[in-house]
């Protein structure tokens, strides 16, 4: 019966495209509490200098009801974005270094007066940051205003505060409404911001104790929605950009005489409104959709360092600014940047693939006026960079016209519908396995998000208007994204190259592949068949997979398949494979890389490449396994693929 359980857990495997939204809401000004005094005699617009960020984690309670390996991953997941972003910023400050937060008041009841602020009524005898509960002794004194005297009064100790702080976070497991979600793996917000900058000094982030997983691939994902949603507290959010200052502490965003703050409250969404100096409109003229043509709003963040990192980045020397998220609530559009134009950094307003801080998002904390940037901390953002002002000023339709293959390359973009057969690819930098996200919806899709006709080039006999790319937030437009393997609705494993657990065992390891840290994607050269018990049969899922390689002065690039080394001559150049397993007679291709592409950043120098030749010999002396255990392994992985592909195919219907 052992064949029959191999099927049976075949059918738990279904494969996905990894995404994760964030659920950031930006506090309302009746949840932040403001004015914390850090230092009463210092004036920090002109005499403080730039010291390295010091961000104080505060663990609760809840996190000790978690089983203990999850709070060991939470303590070290967090440590480690802290210590990014402690690297990466430099704070202003004063020689007090202790923290003491303001009091929240009853009926959040507010007065200013000779220049500091009380509480209307009284303080409210608990203060809370998001989820959590701020112990009394973080807490300044309680200043209120007297109704039966008409006195300004203070009442209680000041406690001890937090010490060597620039910011409090305060770290907690929740199971409330957001973590309910689907998708949601932590959020957070700042609470309370100082007199002097208006810069946050204290915030939360809750972490949704069921996205919590162990597994080596589920690591990074984690690591990068900490780091996501500690910038949200410290500065990337919609509650914040009418606070930010210029590089000389003067405000951006104008302000009223009588409490200092922004003069303007959004009706809607209930945060203060910030001056075209933060945050621009404008127009892209000519929009090209699958119903023609028509002017489209973007709005983009327009200050002066996140407009020259966007420029930069984009080779576009028009360009205004960088695009902030048009779809979603106040949550998600505005408080992230635009999907279709930033794929993978790690501000985007849902998780994909392979997230990185870019220098764009280092800028805007530059812009916020309380920080000082380090861009050495900034990782490479390979998504449009260096593609234009096309790129960003026009459609992702305009695009992908304009760049038909082979003639020209349609990157980042994709035209390859799912079907009976999952064509998988390479990531653009080889990192990891991929595949073309257009998938057919179940219905029409907005007219703004149509971009297929009979004359787009796509092999499709249904229904063009309902196609897109399976990412929302980018416009619906496709493109090559890493995906995720799930058993029992658990992930198992992705299609990053680097992670060794990540190679498929026995009977699923079609394509002698290996993963680890010195591996990278390889395209097959055609399909791969297999062989057993003369019977031939065909993998449902083919097109690419990862290889461990090396490089050298002399040999070049060569690849290793099933333990075997290929030394690749010339770019394009497809090596034929053929090996035995203990269950199939493998036989296929892989095809070369352009060597520098892949050596170049180990500071290897190619050879020049020469006329190819074969390497395949004695290939008749190959024997087909024939063993009643390799068989039944066989059989199971066929049909593995099929319900595999089957299941991939209608999630993807039904899904959306």
């Amino acid at each position: 019966m052992d064949w029959l359980k191999v099927i049976l857990i075949s059918l738990l495997w279904i494969l996905i495209q990894s995404e994760e939204d964030c659920v950031h809401r930006p506090p309302t000004p009746e949840e932040v509490v403001f004015d914390v005094k850090l230092d009463n005699d210092l004036n920090f617009t002109k005499r403080s200098v730039h010291e390295k960020l010091r961000i104080k984690t505060i663990i609760d309670g809840s996190i000790r009801n978690l089983p203990y390996s999850h709070q060991t991953l939470i303590n070290t997941l967090v440590n480690e974005a802290k210590a990014y972003w402690e690297n990466a910023l430099k704070v202003k400050r004063s020689v007090a270094s202790t923290i003491r937060l303001n009091r929240q008041c009853v009926k959040n009841m507010v007065m200013y007066a000779q220049g500091s602020r009380y509480c209307s009524e009284n303080c409210s005898p608990q203060t809370r940051c998001g989820d959590f509960l701020i112990p009394q002794n973080h807490l300044d004194r309680c200043y209120y205003y007297d109704q039966t005297t008409g006195q300004l009064r203070s009442s209680g100790q000041a406690g001890p505060g937090v010490a060597n702080a620039d910011f409090i976070l305060y770290v907690a497991a929740s199971s409330s409404v957001k973590c309910q979600q689907a998708k949601t793996i932590a959020y957070a917000a700042h609470c309370q911001q100082e007199i002097v900058l208006d810069r946050p000094v204290a915030g939360y982030i809750s972490i949704c104790p069921n996205a919590v997983s162990t597994r080596s691939h589920d690591r990074t994902q984690l690591l990068s929605t900490m780091k996501h949603e500690i910038l949200h507290a410290l500065g990337f959010s919609a509650g914040l950009y009418a606070f930010f200052r210029d590089r000389n502490g003067m405000p951006l965003t104008p302000r009223s005489p009588n409490n200092n703050k922004p003069y303007l409250i959004d009706p809607t969404y209930k945060f203060y409104v910030w001056s075209d100096r933060v945050m621009k409109e404008v127009v892209r003229y000519g929009w090209k959709t699958a119903n023609g043509r028509k002017d489209r709003n973007v709005r983009l963040i327009v200050t002066p360092a996140v407009q020259r990192e966007a420029r930069r980045h984009f080779n576009c020397p028009t360009l205004e600014g960088a695009e902030v998220e048009n779809q979603g609530i106040y949550g998600t559009s505005v408080t992230h940047w635009e999907k279709r134009l930033f794929e993978n950094e790690v501000m985007t307003g849902t998780y994909t693939q392979n997230p990185v801080v870019s220098r764009v998002t280092l800028a805007l904390m530059e812009d916020t006026g309380w920080y000082q940037v380090n861009y050495n901390m900034a990782e490479e953002l390979e998504w449009g960079r260096n593609l234009g002002c096309d790129f960003v000023f026009k459609s992702c339709m305009d695009w992908m016209d304009t760049h038909p293959p082979p003639s020209m390359d349609m990157h980042p973009f994709c035209k390859e519908v799912r079907g009976g057969l999952l064509k998988t690819d390479c990531t653009r930098n080889r990192r990891a396995v991929g595949f073309c996200n257009l998938v057919e919806y179940s219905g029409p899709l907005p007219p703004e998000y149509q971009y297929f006709t009979f004359t787009s080039g796509v092999q499709w006999s249904g229904d063009y208007r309902r196609l897109g790319g399976a990412v929302e937030l980018a416009d619906y437009c496709p493109f090559q994204q890493e995906f995720i393997w799930k058993e029992n609705n658990v992930n198992a494993r992705d299609s990053r190259c680097s992670l060794p657990g990540n190679t498929p065992q026995g009977s699923y390891n079609l394509y002698g592949e290996y993963y680890g840290a010195d591996s990278i994607c390889v395209n097959h050269g055609a399909m791969w068949s297999l062989q057993a018990c003369n019977r031939l049969i065909q993998p449902k899922h083919s097109g690419s997979g990862c290889y461990r390689y090396e490089c050298s002065n002399t040999a070049g690039l060569v690849l290793y398949v099933n333990g075997m080394s290929y030394q690749c001559l010339k770019t394009g150049q497809r090596i034929r494979v053929r090996y035995v397993s203990k269950y199939y007679l493998h036989d296929g291709y892989i095809e070369c890389p352009y060597c520098p592409d892949v050596c170049q950043e180990r500071g290897v120098l190619c050879p020049k490449e020469v006329v190819p030749y074969d390497i395949v010999n004695n290939v008749q002396d190959l024997y087909i396994p024939c063993s009643a255990k390799s068989y039944l392994y066989n059989s199971s992985g066929v049909y593995l693929l099929f319900i595999v592909n089957l299941l991939c195919t209608l999630v993807y219907y039904f899904n959306s």
